[in-house]
């Protein structure tokens, strides 16, 4: 491991260089394990400490089958799925593991006691499997969540709806959250050359996310002066979004949960800011009874702060909390586009307030690999940024999802893997000297 990381680390290795390197018989990796599935029941979910169950192990090295592309990760990142993933919810992974090893005999190694977790990722290929011709070792790439076989007709318009469709590193082994991940050659995209490292292991599945459920004809299509409500504008998720809709020329109206968050999306220059927490909403009157009276009171503060416009998209992610009050403030013939449901999966909502002014609600999921590499393409370009808050290493990746999971972050939270220290990995600085600002913003930010 310490001749591929000095190569990676030198100025003049190339792509024969990385190709003789001798690859370890194991790796470190963070992996949740079969054996303690268990270990939370009869536990309320905000009570189960990702911390407890994520361990940092070696685990045998795969070799890259047709198709796929072993690379060394020099970071990743925390999703709410590596959250999921560790306190066991909705199921443990292992059922979709092994589902997986029975697809395939290339896949059934997939299956073992232990899963190593992690869907975002940046680093160097090492070796390419039988067919891979884009990719060849020395490469600098970030890899897509989405894994699909594409053995039927189903996803040829859009690679989402292909039956076999996995998220990797959650619906499969030997994700990004160690020091070597194995991928398939229709994950990986360019490295943006401006950003670190840890910098762009961070963006790829938040930000092909918010492109696909705002930008994509998949999901919302938004259009220039689209006033979209965007629920936790700082988040991971949120802080993608909030960037698209300005880049994109719509009208974000910006939920936060407190006065520094507000000031953070004000200096995105997100102007329509509602700090929920200084407001007071209770979009429930108790734990089975929505209050109606709290939506209106929402869409009026809305409207309030947009000149008289309800929103014309809805980008929801909280699910169960917030479902109710996203229906109700959706404008005539609008649009709610959800991908996630972090506070409960049973929603509920007025329907009136759907079907009588003809909204819609449009389900969506990552994004396909012509999204992905659409969204990549505006972060390469400067044109969306990184929204970094804090980094970890790879021994407290436990810690760092243990933030996600109690929100006490901002942004996306990062994990050195390979990389033995922050700030390597630029090669354009006149590029990121023009946008050091807005790629530090959150870091600098502190909340």
């Amino acid at each position: 491991m310490d001749q591929i990381l000095s190569a990676i680390l030198s100025d003049d290795a190339v792509s024969e260089d990385f190709a003789a390197l001798p690859l370890p018989e194991s790796y470190r990796g963070v992996v949740v394990l079969a054996e303690e599935t268990a270990m939370f029941d009869g536990m309320a979910s905000s009570d189960k400490d990702p911390e407890k169950s994520l361990h940092v192990q070696d685990v045998p090295t795969p070799e890259p089958g047709p198709g796929e592309v072993l690379v060394a990760s020099m970071a990743s990142a925390i999703n709410y799925n590596t959250v999921w993933s560790a306190i066991f919810e909705p199921l443990p992974t292992f059922g979709f593991l092994k589902r997986y090893a029975q697809s395939s005999a290339l896949h059934a190694r997939h299956f073992q006691p232990y899963h190593v977790v992690g869907s975002d990722m940046a680093g160097v290929v090492l070796r390419t499997g039988p067919g891979v011709e884009r990719w060849k070792p020395g490469d600098r790439v970030v890899a897509t969540a989405h894994q699909a076989a594409m053995d039927t007709p189903d996803g040829y318009d859009d690679s989402m709806l292909d039956p076999s469709g996995r998220a990797w590193g959650f619906e499969t082994n030997y994700g990004g959250l160690a020091e070597l991940a194995l991928v398939n050659g229709t994950q990986l995209m360019p490295m943006p050359e401006h950003l670190t490292w840890e910098e762009a292991a961070c963006s790829t599945l938040c930000n092909a996310t918010a492109y696909r459920q705002l930008a994509s004809p998949n999901a919302a299509g938004m259009k220039q002066g689209d006033v979209v409500l965007i629920w936790g504008a700082t988040g991971g998720l949120g802080s993608y979004a909030t960037q698209l809709v300005l880049n994109g020329g719509g009208i974000p109206v910006c939920v936060v949960s407190s006065e520094s968050k507000a000031e953070l999306v004000r200096g995105m220059g997100a102007e329509l800011v509602i700090n929920r927490a200084a407001e007071g909403y209770r979009f429930w009157a108790d734990e089975n009874t929505p209050d109606p009276r709290e939506w209106k009171r929402f869409r009026a503060r809305i409207r309030e702060l947009t000149g008289g416009d309800d929103p014309d998209i809805v980008f929801e992610h909280p699910g169960r909390e917030t479902f109710g009050a996203s229906v109700f403030a959706a404008r005539q013939g609008g649009t709610v586009v959800t991908c996630a449901a972090t506070s409960g999966y049973q929603h509920v909502y007025d329907n009136r307030y759907l079907w009588m002014s003809l909204k819609r609600i449009i389900g969506t999921h990552f994004a396909n690999y012509r999204e992905a590499a659409e969204s990549n393409r505006l972060i390469a370009k400067g044109m969306v940024h990184p929204t970094l808050s804090k980094v970890f290493p790879l021994e407290e990746t436990g810690m760092a999802a243990r933030d996600v999971h109690r929100n006490r972050h901002s942004g996306k939270v990062g994990v050195l893997c390979l990389a033995p220290e922050e700030g390597l990995g630029v090669r354009d600085a006149r590029l990121r000297e023009r946008h050091i600002d807005a790629i530090t913003r959150f870091r600098r930010a502190g909340v």
